[in-house]
């Protein structure tokens, strides 16, 4: 049987640009704001008074804020645990307020299918499938898993929990990735480039299946994505960790927004 890997590769592209320009995707967020950054609990242009709360958050509002939770009217207080983003127990008409936390520092998303973002996205810019982007890889787990801190698309340093790395071979170059592992076992790359900030964007992700019981898995770099922050400013991407940046121009996968 021939495998279309192109056809694949397109059907990709179009569920990546559906994706991102859902109602609730990454283009509709219109911002995060951390709890601690407001000592009055009032965080910008969403209502209620929000305050750290142990291992959660409080909301207290009034009828009249418009709120609702679980979709119910809500006037009083409530602790919020956070949520599995992009869902969220609170809402405000249409808008998501996502709780979350990292590292201890509790936080609020506010989704907006109304997001100026979301209106301008006109596509994510590709570079068409090519095979020879797409080669075979073999991972390597680290004895303990290493934390690394790096820089964050908000300006923040955090820890980046990497599990091992994963060799691969592309146009003659013997390259090496540091890859963290999703619970669903695929391999999760952040990686810079030459073409990085420059005819793409300043770095990508790159998923990877998760490995065979030998470490083998496949390596495609047609489907190196942009990261959530090329969408929206609010979101905070770790930077690639030392060694991630590559010596070979990857002219392949998503590149910029259109």
């Amino acid at each position: 049987m021939t495998v279309d890997a192109s056809g694949d590769w397109k059907r990709w592209h179009e569920e990546r640009e559906a994706q991102v320009s859902a109602p609730y995707g990454p283009l509709a967020l219109a911002g995060t704001y951390w709890v601690e950054d407001h000592a009055d609990g009032l965080l910008p242009g969403v209502p209620g008074i929000w305050a750290a709360d142990g291992d959660g958050v409080r909301l207290t509002a009034t009828a009249a804020d418009g709120l609702a939770v679980d979709g119910e009217p809500f006037g009083g207080e409530i602790h919020l645990a956070a949520d599995r983003e992009p869902s969220a127990r609170v809402t405000l008409g249409e808008r998501r307020l996502v709780v979350l936390v990292r590292e201890g520092a509790w936080g609020v998303r506010d989704y907006d299918p109304a997001a100026a973002t979301r209106r301008a996205f006109r596509g994510i810019g590709a570079t068409p499938y090519d095979p020879r982007w797409s080669v075979p890889g073999r991972f390597t787990s680290y004895d303990d898993r290493q934390a690394v801190r790096v820089d964050t698309a908000d300006g923040v340093e955090r820890a980046l929990v990497l599990a091992g790395e994963l060799a691969f071979t592309v146009a003659g170059r013997e390259l090496t990735l540091r890859v963290a592992e999703q619970a669903d076992g695929r391999l999760w790359a952040v990686f810079a480039d030459p073409t990085s900030g420059h005819t793409s964007y300043r770095f990508r992700f790159l998923y990877s299946a998760a490995p065979d019981a030998d470490g083998s898995t496949t390596v495609d770099l047609n489907r190196a994505q942009l990261p959530p922050c090329a969408f929206a400013d609010h979101f905070i991407c770790p930077f690639p960790p030392p060694g991630n940046t590559l010596g070979l121009a990857v002219e392949a996968g998503e590149r910029l927004l259109v």
